[in-house]
């Protein structure tokens, strides 16, 4: 029998001081059974990355041809994809040809490297994508934060990132890899 996704249930406060972005989300988080807690954790801290109006985590990892996180227009084409896996070059162009705006978060250290020096050459003509690593201990901290019930504070400052639960914190620094043309 297959076992079914964990409800988590989130509210998020993102001050995002680059962007003028202040906003709580309150979101019902479905945590896929093979879903770690760093990769959770990871998910909303891309959502909050990226928070605006209409964004949405969308079935992830029980799902092929979707991203983690999307937001699409009015007349439905997908304005942003945001994927937190390690992608194929062929997998990073079919979304580049969906979306006007692809992010990956890839995280998971050494594997995250290798698979950046795989792809990257392979990048390089897609003006619309943007590859942001996050450090391995950095992901790895912010997992021991995880918990069905979260109150998560996340204050963005020039592109460093504090992610807060009650009198907890961490701090990550994320890595451009590659930016947007």
């Amino acid at each position: 029998m297959a076992q079914n996704a964990t409800i988590y249930k989130v509210e998020l406060s993102v001050s995002d001081m680059d962007r003028h972005y202040y906003e709580t989300h309150k979101l019902t988080v479905a945590k896929h059974p093979s879903e770690t807690d760093e990769r959770l954790m990871v998910r909303i801290l891309a959502f909050a990355l990226n928070a605006r109006d209409h964004l949405e985590m969308t079935k992830g990892l029980s799902t092929d041809d979707e991203p983690d996180i999307w937001q699409k227009s009015l007349s439905g084409e997908i304005d942003l994809w945001v994927a937190l896996r390690l992608p194929s070059e062929k997998v990073l162009h079919q979304s580049c040809n969906k979306a006007g705006k692809v992010i990956v978060y890839p995280y998971g250290g050494r594997n995250a490297e290798m698979w950046w020096d795989k792809v990257r050459n392979g990048t390089t003509r897609f003006d619309n994508l943007e590859v942001i690593n996050f450090p391995e201990t950095e992901t790895s901290a912010l997992a021991e934060l995880a918990s069905r019930s979260m109150k998560l504070q996340i204050n963005i400052q020039d592109g460093d990132v504090m992610v807060g639960v009650d009198e907890s914190f961490v701090y990550v620094t994320p890595d451009i890899w590659k930016g947007a043309a």
